[in-house]
């Protein structure tokens, strides 16, 4: 009987694993600084948490719900499921392999360890009993498992430990395990005092875990500890507003924030320690399985071994240091920026250029008496934000200032909610976006009044569009374009979206942007069957794309056929990627590649060679479902020459002619080391040494 054939698409959480082996494979470079390897490390442990909050809890939630529901790839649900436990294992295993072989000895060489209980010498003890009575001891509550405590249900992701006791307490009732959760606000990593430290070039340091299993005995007085044993419970994290019930989002959204830290739970972590029978119960007291339950050898919550990296002298052990470069005749916060911009596009580069230039925009709108109005998308933020902050001057500045703030956005929502009620409190006006989409458009409208030839007193608009969140600080590890410009078409559809998202109109089609989910995906479409149409009248045709995901069906096959036709198409896709590229009579024309490195590719670049024309795009939009279909998003054209040439050159090009840190996919979804990766250069690094030295 003949092998049925495969799938066109591959699944979507096994790309996603997969990307996490490439950055796992950052951690096992040695070329790499050792803090840095240690970071790479803590990025994987991180996304696998963000990774079970969401994909997996999903997945399990559809199994439950719809048995017989297929992925988008064809498999049963419960089917996909087993391989994605199958390949999260493994992942987990060489990830705290990593740990133990190759990451706590190389940081030992450079004089960074970590120090057990058993290795303590007295003054080290006496210190940290002393630490421990002080500091953690008054803010533990511990639980002991009786009739009258049943098992309590853990915060998601919190540090756990069970106490396994043997005794009697106070009022004779048997005590055989006890329960004590690790507050948030309680440190997981210190550092020794440096006399405590033989040797002054040494930094030595103590988990918050290795002090519980020295002192757990102090919190339960006269009982006997016959083990103490790490445990961590990750929880179903997606929200749920019912759009059609609701009639305040932030309130809803806030009732929701409390009960998402009591999810279903969906894994189990323990360490390599834990007896059977104990594992057995934890599995049992939160509904897991033995697939959901991940032993592992080493701190439950790699994560927060990232905070040594706050606390070291980091000359030697991380990446030299990079300043984004300053923007050439930018005049810097002044008015006379309009002026700069009017005289022409300016395009930035992050982390390479300035982001500086983003904010000196919004701080001199803000203050401008020229400026009447500033409309703005938020998406993310960060806690603290200088734009943010120009933003709540504006309008104490009596500015009109409207802002659009995606309560929505994953795992920033309560911070989000947080600089709602700030803006709100100085005037501005804020707007939750559009219930059931998710407004992810990057876009900043500045409304002016100024002189246009003989007339005075004409209002002229300036917008800024982004691939990137206007947050100060990605911007300096993510690289994303953003695009300034007065072109009074593309001002005037920008101003239309906002419109659309803070009123009540109807679409109206748009003169120069793609906008989800009305026309983006429709433009996108014709865009690629129209390089097919010249690749088939025997006409160079070309597509170069780049986007964080490639998961969304339609778009898929469209590539599909463009590749049948004869067109070249290049694919540079970080994470997860459904197509199959290289495929004889289906994608031979097909190249997909990866490129992990010292920032994050955060960019979305589509290209079209259309007959010479070069038609490029910048667009927050991943070819994704929920981007397409669920989303705000806008799709812009870069219309300057000089422009253009720069998206093409350092957003498409380099990472192609710069092997370092590419990764290729092969038809069966494999990714391997890009051809030269060893002697080749890293295309972040080209980009930061075209800035010049004073960039670097």
């Amino acid at each position: 009987m003949a092998k049925p054939a495969p799938s066109p698409l591959i699944n979507r959480e096994i790309g996603i694993l997969a990307f996490n082996r490439r950055v796992l494979a950052q951690a096992q470079d040695p070329a790499i600084p050792p803090l840095e390897r240690l970071r790479y490390l803590c990025i994987v442990a991180s996304n696998l948490d963000e990774f079970f909050e969401t994909r997996v809890a999903q997945l399990q939630d559809v199994l439950e719900h719809e048995p017989a529901a297929l992925t988008p790839d064809g498999l049963p649900v419960a089917e996909a499921l087993r391989l994605i436990a199958d390949e999260a294992h493994a992942l987990v295993a060489e990830k705290y392999r990593l740990l133990q072989q190759s990451i706590y000895p190389m940081l030992h060489d450079v004089g960074v360890r970590f120090v057990t209980s058993g290795e303590w010498s007295q003054r080290q003890e006496r210190w940290a009993r002393a630490y421990f009575e002080r500091e953690v001891l008054p803010v533990l509550t511990p639980i002991g498992l009786d009739p009258a405590h049943p098992f309590p249900k853990v915060l998601n992701k919190s540090l756990n430990f069970a106490v396994m006791l043997e005794g009697t307490d106070a009022f004779g009732r048997n005590v055989d395990l006890g329960i004590i959760q690790a507050p948030r606000a309680l440190p997981r990593v210190l550092e020794m005092p440096g006399e405590l430290v033989e040797d002054d070039k040494l930094h030595s340091f103590v988990l918050l875990s290795s002090l519980m299993q020295a002192y757990a005995g102090h919190l339960f007085p006269g009982l006997k500890v016959l083990g103490v044993h790490q445990f961590r419970v990750t929880r179903n994290s997606e929200l749920f507003v019912d759009d059609d019930e609701i009639t305040n989002l932030r309130t809803a959204l806030q009732g929701e924030l409390r009960a998402r830290h009591y999810g279903d739970a969906v894994r189990l972590e323990v360490t390599a320690a834990c007896p059977q029978p104990l594992l057995e119960r934890l599995m049992r007291e939160n509904g897991l399985h033995e697939r959901d339950c991940f032993r592992v050898d080493g701190p439950v919550n790699l994560a927060r071994l990232q905070a040594i990296i706050d606390m070291l002298p980091q000359s030697r052990l991380t990446y030299p240091p990079h300043l984004p470069a300053p923007l050439p005749g930018w005049p810097g916060a002044e008015p006379e920026l309009f002026e700069h911009i009017r005289a022409g596009d300016v395009l930035l580069h992050h982390p390479y250029d300035s982001f500086g230039p983003v904010v000196d925009l919004v701080r001199t709108a803000a203050r401008d008496p020229q400026v009447l109005a500033i409309k703005q998308t938020i998406y993310r933020a960060g806690h603290t934000s200088e734009l943010m902050e120009a933003l709540i001057e504006a309008a104490r500045n009596g500015k009109e200032v409207t802002v659009v703030l995606e309560l929505m956005a994953r795992l920033d929502e309560e911070t989000n909610i947080n600089w709602a009620a700030r803006l709100e409190a100085e005037g501005a006006h804020v707007v939750y976006g559009v219930v059931g989409y998710k407004c992810h458009a990057k876009m900043l409208m500045v409304v002016r009044r100024e002189r246009v030839g003989r007339r005075a007193g004409q209002l002229r608009r300036y917008v800024h569009l982004g691939t990137g969140n206007y947050h100060t600080r990605t911007a300096r590890l993510y690289t994303d374009f953003g695009l300034m410009t007065a072109d009074e078409a593309i001002c005037a559809d920008v101003n239309q979206v906002f419109l659309e998202i803070t009123g009540s109109s109807k679409f109206a089609p748009l003169r120069r942007l793609w906008q989800s989910p009305f026309s983006l995906l429709d433009r996108l479409i014709r865009s690629i069957r129209h390089e097919a149409r010249l690749a088939r009248a025997g006409k160079t045709a070309r597509i170069w794309a780049r986007v964080n995901a490639l998961v969304e069906p339609t778009v898929i096959g469209e590539l599909y056929k463009a590749a049948r036709a004869g067109v070249e198409i290049r694919l540079l896709v970080r994470g997860p990627c459904m197509l199959r590229p290289g495929i004889a009579g289906l994608s031979e024309n097909i190249r997909v590649r990866s490129v992990i490195g010292r920032f994050l590719e955060h960019s979305r670049v589509f290209y079209f060679h259309n007959d010479g024309a070069e038609d490029v795009w910048i667009s927050s939009a991943d070819w994704m479902e929920r981007n397409l279909f669920r989303r705000v998003e806008i799709a812009a054209p870069i219309l300057d020459p000089e422009a253009k040439a720069k998206v093409i050159r350092e957003g498409l090009r380099v990472h192609w002619t710069n092997p370092g840190n590419a990764w290729d996919m092969d038809g069966a979804g494999n990714w391997r080391r890009a051809r030269g990766w060893h002697t080749g250069r890293s295309s972040h690094q080209v980009l930061i040494d075209s800035r010049g030295p004073e960039a670097g």
